[in-house]
Protein backbone atom coordinates (compact mmCIF):
# COMPACT_ATOMS: atom_id res chain seq x y z
CA UNK A 1 0.00 0.00 0.00
CA UNK A 2 1.28 3.67 -0.78
CA UNK A 3 1.68 6.33 1.81
CA UNK A 4 -1.68 7.78 0.15
CA UNK A 5 -3.18 4.62 1.18
CA UNK A 6 -1.88 4.30 4.45
CA UNK A 7 -3.01 7.94 5.23
CA UNK A 8 -6.35 7.44 3.71
CA UNK A 9 -6.61 4.39 6.18
CA UNK A 10 -5.61 5.87 8.94
CA UNK A 11 -8.25 9.03 8.76
CA UNK A 12 -10.82 6.37 8.01
CA UNK A 13 -10.02 5.31 11.45
CA UNK A 14 -8.71 8.37 13.19
CA UNK A 15 -12.11 9.21 14.37
CA UNK A 16 -13.29 5.99 15.60
CA UNK A 17 -12.96 4.26 18.76
CA UNK A 18 -10.51 1.17 19.98
CA UNK A 19 -12.84 -1.03 20.16
CA UNK A 20 -14.39 0.31 16.67
CA UNK A 21 -10.73 -1.08 15.53
CA UNK A 22 -10.79 -4.40 17.05
CA UNK A 23 -14.54 -5.11 15.61
CA UNK A 24 -13.20 -3.64 12.21
CA UNK A 25 -9.98 -6.39 12.70
CA UNK A 26 -11.78 -9.34 13.93
CA UNK A 27 -13.70 -8.10 10.35
CA UNK A 28 -10.49 -8.97 8.50
CA UNK A 29 -9.80 -5.26 8.12
CA UNK A 30 -5.86 -5.45 7.63
CA UNK A 31 -5.49 -1.58 7.23
CA UNK A 32 -7.10 -1.74 11.50
CA UNK A 33 -4.52 -4.49 11.93
CA UNK A 34 -1.65 -2.43 10.63
CA UNK A 35 -3.14 0.49 12.99
CA UNK A 36 -3.13 -1.87 16.06
CA UNK A 37 0.12 -3.38 15.22
CA UNK A 38 1.46 0.37 15.07
CA UNK A 39 -0.47 1.29 18.19
CA UNK A 40 1.18 -2.08 20.12
CA UNK A 41 4.49 -2.72 18.59
CA UNK A 42 6.72 -0.80 20.91
CA UNK A 43 5.03 -2.03 24.34
CA UNK A 44 4.64 -5.52 23.10
CA UNK A 45 8.10 -5.87 21.66
CA UNK A 46 9.28 -4.25 25.12
CA UNK A 47 7.88 -6.93 27.17
CA UNK A 48 9.23 -9.63 25.02
CA UNK A 49 12.28 -8.68 25.12
CA UNK A 50 12.57 -8.53 29.04
CA UNK A 51 10.85 -11.64 29.57
CA UNK A 52 13.72 -12.82 27.31
CA UNK A 53 16.71 -10.82 27.77
CA UNK A 54 17.80 -11.23 23.92
CA UNK A 55 16.95 -9.04 21.22
CA UNK A 56 16.41 -11.73 18.59
CA UNK A 57 14.26 -13.40 20.81
CA UNK A 58 12.18 -10.68 21.70
CA UNK A 59 11.90 -9.61 17.60
CA UNK A 60 11.02 -13.71 17.16
CA UNK A 61 8.48 -13.49 20.22
CA UNK A 62 7.01 -9.92 19.01
CA UNK A 63 6.18 -11.56 15.32
CA UNK A 64 4.89 -14.43 16.80
CA UNK A 65 3.18 -12.68 19.16
CA UNK A 66 1.41 -10.45 15.99
CA UNK A 67 0.53 -13.86 14.17
CA UNK A 68 -1.25 -14.61 17.13
CA UNK A 69 -3.29 -11.75 17.62
CA UNK A 70 -4.53 -11.47 13.82
CA UNK A 71 -5.40 -15.20 14.02
CA UNK A 72 -6.88 -14.87 17.63
CA UNK A 73 -8.25 -11.44 17.99
CA UNK A 74 -11.42 -13.11 17.50
CA UNK A 75 -11.63 -14.44 20.72
CA UNK A 76 -11.29 -10.56 22.53
CA UNK A 77 -14.51 -9.94 23.59
CA UNK A 78 -13.74 -6.46 25.46
CA UNK A 79 -14.54 -8.05 29.36
CA UNK A 80 -10.75 -6.32 29.36
CA UNK A 81 -8.70 -3.65 28.35
CA UNK A 82 -7.61 -4.33 25.60
CA UNK A 83 -3.92 -3.61 25.77
CA UNK A 84 -4.59 -5.88 29.10
CA UNK A 85 -5.49 -8.74 27.01
CA UNK A 86 -2.56 -8.22 24.42
CA UNK A 87 -0.35 -8.47 27.39
CA UNK A 88 -1.43 -12.01 28.18
CA UNK A 89 -1.24 -13.15 24.67
CA UNK A 90 2.20 -11.73 24.26
CA UNK A 91 3.51 -13.32 28.31
CA UNK A 92 1.79 -16.33 27.31
CA UNK A 93 3.56 -16.71 24.20
CA UNK A 94 6.75 -15.73 25.14
CA UNK A 95 7.04 -17.72 28.03
CA UNK A 96 6.11 -20.68 25.35
CA UNK A 97 8.51 -19.57 23.31
CA UNK A 98 10.91 -19.81 25.69
CA UNK A 99 10.49 -23.31 27.35
CA UNK A 100 10.36 -24.34 23.63
CA UNK A 101 13.87 -22.43 22.79
CA UNK A 102 14.98 -23.66 26.77
CA UNK A 103 14.59 -27.51 25.27
CA UNK A 104 16.28 -26.87 21.89
CA UNK A 105 19.36 -25.77 23.88
CA UNK A 106 19.56 -28.26 26.11
CA UNK A 107 19.07 -31.11 23.71
CA UNK A 108 22.56 -29.24 21.77
CA UNK A 109 24.44 -28.89 25.44
CA UNK A 110 24.46 -30.63 28.53
CA UNK A 111 23.31 -28.88 31.57
CA UNK A 112 26.96 -27.85 32.53
CA UNK A 113 27.68 -26.20 28.99
CA UNK A 114 24.71 -24.25 29.19
CA UNK A 115 25.84 -23.03 32.96
CA UNK A 116 28.77 -22.19 31.97
CA UNK A 117 27.70 -20.19 28.66
CA UNK A 118 25.07 -18.26 31.15
CA UNK A 119 27.80 -17.29 33.85
CA UNK A 120 30.09 -16.22 31.02
CA UNK A 121 27.45 -13.75 29.36
CA UNK A 122 26.34 -12.71 32.84
CA UNK A 123 30.20 -11.86 33.53
CA UNK A 124 30.48 -9.84 30.26
CA UNK A 125 27.79 -7.43 30.58
CA UNK A 126 28.59 -4.52 32.03
CA UNK A 127 25.23 -2.30 31.32
CA UNK A 128 24.58 0.09 34.22
CA UNK A 129 21.35 0.91 33.73
CA UNK A 130 18.06 -0.54 34.93
CA UNK A 131 17.07 -2.69 32.06
CA UNK A 132 20.41 -4.20 31.81
CA UNK A 133 20.33 -5.32 34.84
CA UNK A 134 16.80 -6.75 34.00
CA UNK A 135 17.95 -8.22 31.29
CA UNK A 136 21.04 -10.23 33.56
CA UNK A 137 18.62 -11.77 35.77
CA UNK A 138 18.41 -15.54 35.73
CA UNK A 139 15.67 -16.88 33.46
CA UNK A 140 12.99 -17.46 36.16
CA UNK A 141 13.56 -14.73 38.11
CA UNK A 142 13.57 -12.47 35.20
CA UNK A 143 10.11 -13.42 34.12
CA UNK A 144 8.29 -13.44 37.49
CA UNK A 145 10.42 -10.02 38.02
CA UNK A 146 8.68 -8.49 34.79
CA UNK A 147 5.37 -9.90 35.26
CA UNK A 148 4.66 -8.81 38.74
CA UNK A 149 6.85 -5.73 39.22
CA UNK A 150 6.47 -4.02 35.61
CA UNK A 151 3.40 -5.78 34.16
CA UNK A 152 1.75 -5.62 37.23
CA UNK A 153 0.54 -9.36 37.39
CA UNK A 154 -0.11 -11.24 40.84
CA UNK A 155 1.70 -14.07 41.86
CA UNK A 156 -0.77 -16.56 41.76
CA UNK A 157 -1.48 -15.35 37.93
CA UNK A 158 2.02 -15.81 37.78
CA UNK A 159 2.37 -19.30 38.59
CA UNK A 160 -0.77 -19.96 36.22
CA UNK A 161 1.28 -18.89 33.54
CA UNK A 162 4.70 -20.10 34.14
CA UNK A 163 3.49 -23.49 35.37
CA UNK A 164 5.70 -22.91 38.96
CA UNK A 165 4.15 -23.12 42.30
CA UNK A 166 2.99 -19.69 43.66
CA UNK A 167 5.50 -20.02 46.55
CA UNK A 168 8.47 -20.83 44.09
CA UNK A 169 7.12 -17.52 42.01
CA UNK A 170 7.15 -15.46 45.22
CA UNK A 171 11.19 -16.55 45.80
CA UNK A 172 12.22 -15.94 42.68
CA UNK A 173 10.89 -12.29 42.77
CA UNK A 174 12.70 -12.50 45.98
CA UNK A 175 15.62 -13.45 44.31
CA UNK A 176 15.45 -10.90 41.57
CA UNK A 177 15.14 -8.13 43.93
CA UNK A 178 17.55 -8.83 45.93
CA UNK A 179 20.03 -9.30 42.92
CA UNK A 180 19.01 -6.22 41.33
CA UNK A 181 19.71 -4.39 44.75
CA UNK A 182 22.99 -5.96 44.59
CA UNK A 183 24.13 -4.52 41.30
CA UNK A 184 22.61 -1.48 41.73
CA UNK A 185 24.72 -0.64 45.15
CA UNK A 186 27.70 -2.01 43.06
CA UNK A 187 27.24 0.80 40.18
Amino acid sequence: MNNQGNVAAQNKFATKTEWDLIKAVQDGNKQAYHMLYQQYIGRVYGLCYRLTGDKMLAEDTTQEVFIQLWRKIGNYKGDSKFSTWLHTVASNITISYLRKQKSWIQNIFNIEDSVAMNAEAEASSCSVDLEGHIIRLPERARIVFVLHAIEGYRHDDIATMTGMAVGSSKAQFHRAKQLLKEWMGND
